[in-house]
């Protein structure tokens, strides 16, 4: 199971949420390079960036600090947050992004999505956030009438096969992962082979990440239990493939 850390930013800070609610941020550092490096240092190969204030204004808003980071590392960097055009997408990929996290998008405008996954193929993420198994969108602050599993057989349907999965109401909180949630998607890769699915989301130890690994979870982003020191780097490296 490939372990992905998180680089959530605000105003190019690096923060964290609770629940996806805004009022409830804490910053852990003003400088996401160096946090980047660290990262890349512990042996991480890839990145999960996200544009907050891009997912709450949807335009994306930290792309220099994307620019920056993807200048200094040597990592593949997965980026979301305000992506909601073509160009968008070109900006991003402009400045360094490797791989783009569709959300939002692919709930308010099909066409442009799947135009965007004919383009741009394995580069393009389906983010299928969720809040009571309800899809969530515009940086988690509407819910959608959209099953979460029904939202990504959809899409896998359509062709894209990589696909983010984060239970808003287990962000940031560190009390476990939705492995219900998990265990039931995982049942898609009997339609679908190639589905490669991305847990997030509630990650408080490395009890949770070796939980997830037993349930062929392809990959897992973990973020506030690495920053709250719930779970060190070196304890994470023998879970790293």
């Amino acid at each position: 199971m490939k372990i992905i850390p998180a680089i959530d930013i605000i105003n190019g800070q690096c923060v964290r949420l609770k629940q996806g609610l805004f009022e409830n941020k804490k910053i852990y550092s003003n400088e996401p390079l160096k946090v980047a490096q660290e990262f890349e240092e512990a042996g991480f190969k890839r990145l999960h960036i996200v544009d907050l204030e891009g997912a709450l204004n949807r335009n994306s808003k930290n792309l220099e600090t994307l620019n920056k980071i993807s200048s200094s590392c040597n990592v593949e960097i997965d980026f979301g947050g305000g992506i909601k055009s073509e160009e968008a997408v070109k900006k991003a990929f402009k400045s360094g992004a490797n791989l783009i996290t569709l959300g939002s998008l692919a709930v308010e405008n099909q066409n442009l999505t799947l135009k965007l996954l004919e383009k741009y193929g394995n580069k393009m993420i389906l983010g299928a956030d969720c809040n009571n198994r309800k899809i969530a969108v515009s940086g988690w602050e509407k819910t959608e009438n959209w099953d979460v599993k029904a939202f990504i057989s959809f899409y896998l349907e359509k062709g894209f096969s990589q696909v983010i999965c984060t239970d808003v109401s287990k962000d940031g909180m560190l009390l476990g992962p939705s492995f219900e949630l998990y265990e039931d998607l995982i049942e898609l890769k009997k339609k679908f082979p190639s589905f490669y699915l991305i847990a997030s989301g509630g990650v408080g130890s490395i009890e949770d990440l070796k939980r997830l690994k037993g349930l062929k979870v392809d990959g897992c982003i973990v973020g506030k239990a690495i920053y709250e020191n719930r779970i060190s780097l070196k304890d994470l490296k023998e879970l790293l493939c």
